[in-house]
């Protein structure tokens, strides 16, 4: 999952009218962070590594235009400030906020909802979010420092007193 600029980086594959994440299933042994790797490059063209990626959420509900069938979204965080393009069965890339989650399958819905509805979340709220991990300006205004390695950790800021 990358937000930049309050925004969710989405995908609309060939055929389709819903907007999803990038992402897809596991190949046998693959891990959910090398998959998660593997499916960003093969569908945006962006380039991360297993190590850089936390974990931020899971979510189980109805896959879209399947009813009778789960899907299971295991969203990630990682480091990257590289453009998105539509590779291979991706029709379109997208920037998207809190208001274009009607445009999503249920499951985006479900994550920005739930991402909107915790905004002291800090990393990735919705709206309101900070940059993906470690960068920009937005993640030190909002409280937030990028270590070594890309994730982000709250930082503490001085109080001044108030004046009368």
């Amino acid at each position: 999952m990358c937000l930049r600029h309050r925004r969710l980086l989405v995908v609309r594959p060939h055929g389709q009218d819903a907007y999803f994440l990038p992402g897809g299933v596991p190949e046998p042994g693959e891990t959910l962070e090398e998959a998660t790797v593997r499916e960003v490059a093969e569908e945006v063209g962006i380039d991360l590594r297993p190590d850089e990626l936390t974990l931020l959420t899971e979510i189980v509900t109805a896959a879209y235009g399947r009813p009778d069938t789960d899907v299971r979204l295991v969203c990630f965080t990682g480091p990257s400030d590289a453009p998105p393009v539509a590779i291979g069965e991706i029709a379109e890339v997208a920037w998207f906020t809190g208001q274009d989650a009607g445009r999503c399958a249920s499951a985006i819905q479900m994550l920005i909802a739930r991402r909107r509805a915790r905004p002291s979340a800090g990393r990735g709220s919705i709206p309101g979010s900070a940059d993906c991990p470690g960068r920009g300006d937005e993640s030190r205004r909002r409280g937030l420092a990028a270590d070594r390695h890309g994730l982000r950790r709250r930082i503490r800021r001085r109080r001044r007193p108030h004046r009368l």
